[in-house]
């Protein structure tokens, strides 16, 4: 009778085709190699079903780590419905055992027990991996995710790495995973993970009915304005320029809230994400005659359980957070999704949304305002960097020298054609002659090694081919505006005009936004005017993306809407004319280009 109950409750839990997918390429990657990997499955997806379906056909002890209790609990509470017994390790279940073959653990609380853990295991399976940051092999500095890790690897040096995220981008720190199965590369060579092996969209999880369909809707009151403010590096905002900000707009937050309670008199559960303490404690004032509750990163824990609790089981209808229910929280009865908080990463805003995408009865939809302005579209690609200006969108730029078409941030037309990117290297990836994984080397922005004529990343302090160091723009432009002979020109453009004299010459001159201006000219029949023209603007034709070698003055102007123009331009002063020393591409530092406000 045990046996078929057991049955009963693992037939349950039947798993979807990309979550069987996702299971199938774990096996299939871990059979041909012990290299780290990813499955990225977006929020609701039901993460929990693929790690207990791969630590239930698994032969050798496994653990798998969470940094929440929720999610240990969960994770466990999945694996228990096959039928099957498992150890709980986190203080916060009150339970620290590892008796079993597969181990569910808090990471803060294997991290300081590790001397408990001398078994070899097979697989370690991390939920929420884009946590564990880059690869430190120094053990007094790594965080508590690759203290365990190297233990582990220590029993068994074969050891098998498995991450699972909805976001495997973190503004910050970047990619979690240095190369995608469909042959692009993410990462650097320092990611903790090096293969995403699955990846789900979340617009297609939607379609085939796997999660609720979003309601985005612009909200027809007035919006707050973040605009004014600068994202840190992890694309959160300070917490007091956000609250000095909030007090100019009083009555926005009162009008955002009844508008709230207005639109969710039909809803179930409705989720707030305020910006900081005050603001949650300023929305909890307009709400205070609701069923409402606030959950703050100080809530005791206790307390936080209870107000979850109540709010799964509908005794609250209004749940206010700042930022700590964005990951771990599972209440699929939530169908509204105030968002009043501003955020940089896209992953970050799919990840909110995603909290009201999980299907529930009577569900229809799940209603999404975004009073925070981010203005991100839920179904679009992660670009992998902070968005450089408001007006930037997602492009699809070819790379001509392998054909990958990467996802850059870049502006367009009316018709939708690329007026210009703001994309580096291309992301393509080839297999090179030993099977080994390559990026593609193509450049489409970059600093040219004064020594080697290597093409090296614009940020690059060093030439990475021959070691040579590489002149900082930002000290060459600091020099040259000290000097009383030098002149440096923000180029806000150029024109190009054949030489009136000599046919085979031609004459650039370069504009500066308050109308200063210094010109040069390149004879083309000269082999080394060519090559050095070429090196310049042939390079850089079309923003890098169509290569050119131009033969003659000709054929220059003719195509001189293709030429790409220098930031900065640095000349100093002979006898009776401007001499052009140097030409800066590509430039990003301290210093304002033309064009740009200060």
């Amino acid at each position: 009778m045990a046996i078929e109950l057991s049955y009963l409750i693992a037939m349950q839990y039947k798993l979807r085709p990309y979550q069987q997918q996702a299971v199938n390429a774990t096996v299939e990657h871990f059979k041909k190699t012990d290299e780290s990997a990813v499955i990225v499955l977006p929020t609701g997806s039901g993460k929990s079903l693929v790690i207990s379906e791969l630590a239930r056909i698994a032969r050798h002890n496994i653990l798998v780590l969470a940094h929440v209790k929720e999610l240990v609990e969960q994770n466990h509470a999945k694996y228990q419905s096959y039928g099957l017994e498992a150890s709980i390790f986190s203080a916060g279940l009150a339970q620290k055992d590892n008796q079993h073959q597969v181990t569910f653990g808090s990471v803060q609380s294997v991290a300081p027990n590790l001397k408990k853990f001398t078994q070899h295991y097979s697989l370690v399976i991390i939920d929420e991996c884009h946590r564990v940051g880059m690869i430190d092999d120094n053990k007094d500095s790594q965080n508590q995710y690759q203290q365990i890790i190297s233990h582990l690897k220590s029993n068994n040096p074969n050891l098998k790495v498995l991450g699972l995220t909805a976001t495997p981008y973190r503004m910050g720190s970047g990619w979690v995973y240095q190369y995608h199965y469909h042959g692009y590369s993410r990462g650097e060579t320092q990611s903790v993970f090096k293969h995403c092996i699955f990846e789900m969209p979340l617009s297609l999880m939607i379609k085939q009915g796997f999660l609720t369909k979003p309601t985005l809707i612009d909200a027809a009151i007035a919006h707050y304005d973040f605009g004014s403010l600068s994202a840190q590096k992890n694309g959160e905002y300070n917490s007091n320029e956000v609250n000095s900000l909030l007090t100019q707009y009083p009555r926005v937050t009162q009008a955002i809230c009844q508008q709230v309670i207005e639109l969710s008199a039909q809803r179930q559960g409705v989720m707030i994400f305020a910006a900081t303490t005050k603001h949650a404690r300023e929305i909890m004032g307009y709400l205070s005659d609701h069923d409402c509750a606030m959950i703050l990163g100080s809530t005791p824990n206790q307390e936080r359980d209870d107000i979850i609790n109540d709010f799964k089981h509908k005794r609250i209808k209004y749940l206010v957070n700042v930022a700590v229910l964005t990951t771990g929280f599972d209440a699929p009865h939530v169908d509204f999704i105030a968002l009043l908080r501003p955020t940089q990463s896209v992953s970050l805003f799919q990840q909110i949304v995603g909290r009201g995408l999980r299907l529930s009865d009577n569900k229809q939809d799940c209603l999404v305002i975004d009073y925070a302005g981010s203005g991100f579209d839920l179904y679009r690609p992660e670009v992998g960097s902070a968005k450089p200006n408001s007006d930037s969108v997602p492009v699809m730029v070819p790379c001509p020298l392998c054909q990958f078409g990467n996802t850059f941030w870049g502006k367009t037309d009316q018709d939708g054609l690329i007026i210009e990117h703001y994309g580096r290297r291309c992301a393509g990836v080839e297999l090179d002659d030993d099977d080994k994984h390559q990026q593609c080397d193509y450049r489409f922005r970059f600093k040219e090694c004064g020594q080697c004529g290597q093409e090296n990343d614009i940020a690059a302090r060093n030439c990475n081919a021959c070691g040579h160091a590489i002149i900082d723009p930002d000290q060459l432009l600091k020099k040259a505006l000290s000097l009383k002979d030098a002149m440096v020109l923000r180029c806000s453009g150029m024109s190009v005009e054949a030489d009136s004299k000599v046919s085979t010459k031609l004459k650039i001159t370069y504009f500066d936004e308050d109308g200063a201006q210094v010109s040069e000219s390149f004879n083309m029949a000269v082999n080394g005017a060519k090559h050095a023209f070429n090196q310049q603007f042939g390079k850089r034709a079309v923003q890098g993306t169509l290569p050119t070698i131009f033969d003659s003055a000709a054929q220059i102007i003719a195509q001189q809407q293709q030429l790409t123009a220098p930031d900065f331009v640095i000349a100093r002063k002979q006898k009776h004319y401007w001499q052009i020393k140097e030409k800066i591409f590509d430039y990003q530092g301290n210093y304002r280009k033309a064009n740009q406000l200060g």
